[in-house]
């Protein structure tokens, strides 16, 4: 399976993915590309270090149709098979969706339905939960909205702060966007 990672910052979902597919954990793929919008995304660095092959594509003012249409462009040219969402900081066209249907995932730092979009750690943590957690779901047209895959729940401890609850979250989005992309490969039809 031909994996396509997009990426907006510092890529360390995209680490955890391109690490388990390098050592064999996540059998049978491939991380074929990894994609930023943003030229100094620190995550282009450590896919590169990887051995990953690096594209951006800038935004550059573009309409989303445009700036999407090139996207799909790049991960067509490589035959990605399953798009990754790990930290892409923009909300994806219709036609990006329709591109690969079923087979675009997101990580998100919440239980989602619960504190959709940005800065879901601080809202979880000023509504006053006692559980929030992570979910990597199937991207649609909706901000964080498509069908749940696997959820991971985190407590909110005593004493937290928003960075001491965002890092146990992200320790176990790691594990879990693994264990995600791991479910999808094993489901996919081997060539």
């Amino acid at each position: 399976m031909k994996i396509g990672i997009l990426i907006s910052g510092r890529g360390s979902n995209m680490v955890a993915i391109v690490d388990a597919v390098n050592s064999g954990e996540i059998a049978d793929a491939e991380v074929a590309v990894v994609i930023s919008d943003k030229t100094d995304a620190a995550g282009l660095d450590k896919a590169r270090d990887r051995g990953v092959e690096t594209v951006v594509v800038e935004r550059r003012g573009r309409p989303r149709e445009e700036h999407d249409a090139e996207i799909i462009s790049e991960l067509q040219k490589r035959s990605v098979e399953l798009v990754c969402l790990a930290g892409y900081m923009r909300l994806l066209s219709p036609s990006f969706v329709q591109a690969f249907p079923n087979k675009i995932i997101n990580i998100h730092p919440s239980l989602l339905p619960a504190f959709p979009g940005l800065d879901a750690q601080r809202q979880a943590f000023d509504a006053g939960v006692k559980v929030t957690g992570c979910t990597v779901h199937f991207v649609d047209e909706l901000l964080d909205h498509g069908e749940v895959i696997l959820q991971q729940p985190v407590a909110v401890h005593e004493g937290d702060t928003v960075e001491t609850l965002s890092a146990r979250i992200l320790e176990e989005e790691h594990r879990l966007y693994v264990a995600a992309v791991k479910m999808m490969a094993s489901k996919f039809p081997s060539s």
